[in-house]
């Protein structure tokens, strides 16, 4: 659950909004599929490999039609920039047939469907009705975890945990906007391993801020 009072949780949803009104998904796509294929490519791979390869692919591959006539090692070099690029061409060919399939070529704004779809988590899943159904979700990546947790919006030992918890704590009409704002801040301020307090506009909440503060005094 949350170590923060309610008070203090909505103080903090409110300061990064503010701190990052335009935040939203910065992967590039044009279709509710392309969102899909480009969070199944995100995974331990940065936004930027993943856009320069799509950018590329959906150039002449736009919909799931196009993908599942390729041949996987045409993909596979497509997208050769990105990790495990052998998993997930193999995962974005099934998943495309599959869309192609059995759903006209259109990605299912259904959670349990797309959980269902080769490649796609729980995370994927959230990310893509979020953002290509407007559906609130919080989606719990490694910037969500380690940053809701720092600050002290909950206080949970894994992602399955901190997504549960931060929707008990938040509202679920800021569940999108707080997933968002904790990604950017996570990717611009918190970073894992230095993250740049100084330059934090929620140093007056942040307990982590708090805790090394006690540190310093008491020399523990």
């Amino acid at each position: 659950m949350s170590a923060l009072k309610k008070k203090k949780i909505m103080e903090a949803v409110k300061l990064l909004e503010d701190m990052y009104p335009e935040a939203g998904s910065e992967l590039r796509f044009g279709s509710v599929f392309q969102l899909l294929v480009a969070v199944v490519l995100s995974a331990q791979t940065t936004d930027k490999s993943v856009n320069q390869a799509t950018q590329i692919l959906f150039a002449k591959y736009p919909d799931a039609k196009s993908i599942t006539a390729m041949e996987e090692e045409e993909l596979q070099q497509l997208i050769k920039r990105i990790g495990l690029y052998k998993i997930k061409s193999k995962n974005i060919l099934k998943l495309s047939r599959i869309i192609n399939e059995e759903y006209g070529g259109e990605v299912p704004g259904d959670y349990d469907k797309l959980i269902q779809l080769p490649g796609v988590g729980r995370k994927t899943a959230n990310v893509v009705l979020a953002n290509g159904f407007g559906v609130q979700r919080i989606a719990v990546d490694t910037h969500v975890f380690r940053v809701a947790n720092r600050i002290g919006l909950v206080d949970e030992p894994d992602v399955l945990k901190t997504e549960l918890s931060l929707m008990k704590v938040v509202p679920e009409e800021k569940w999108t906007s707080l997933h968002h704002g904790l990604i950017w801040h996570g990717r611009r301020v918190c970073d894992a391993r230095r993250p740049r307090c100084s330059d934090c506009g929620l140093n007056e909440i942040c307990l982590h801020l708090k805790k090394d503060k006690k540190s310093i005094k008491t020399g523990k």
